[in-house]
């Protein structure tokens, strides 16, 4: 694998209390912990999308955090960042489930 390309870093939170205020305090943790770190060129947090519930969309999450990262380098110190470990020990409590999905991008 390249190390110098891109990585889209897509993570997808199956919570286990799967309320709106659940979801919402999820997005506002990521908002607050993951964004900001050098080497992220594009950060984006949410729910689900309700509108979208076709056959072939998979809907068996509650957040979705989407980080692409200028290359391989800075997605490995991001994961070791002191903000990223507080978000994981502050919320993993509720993660019922979480799936990664990781691509060389570009």
């Amino acid at each position: 694998m390249s190390t110098d390309r891109m990585i889209a870093h897509n993570v997808f939170f199956r919570l286990k209390d799967r309320s709106e205020a659940a979801r919402t305090a999820l997005v506002a943790a990521c908002r607050k912990y993951l964004p900001g770190h050098e080497g992220i060129v594009f950060f984006a947090c949410g729910v689900v999308c309700d509108a979208l519930a076709r056959e072939v969309n998979d809907r068996d999450w509650d957040v979705g955090l989407h980080i692409v990262f200028a290359d391989l380098a800075a997605h490995d110190v991001y994961q070791t960042t002191p903000a990223h470990e507080q978000f994981i020990e502050e919320n993993k409590e509720n993660w019922e489930k979480v799936r990664v999905f990781d691509t060389v991008a570009g």
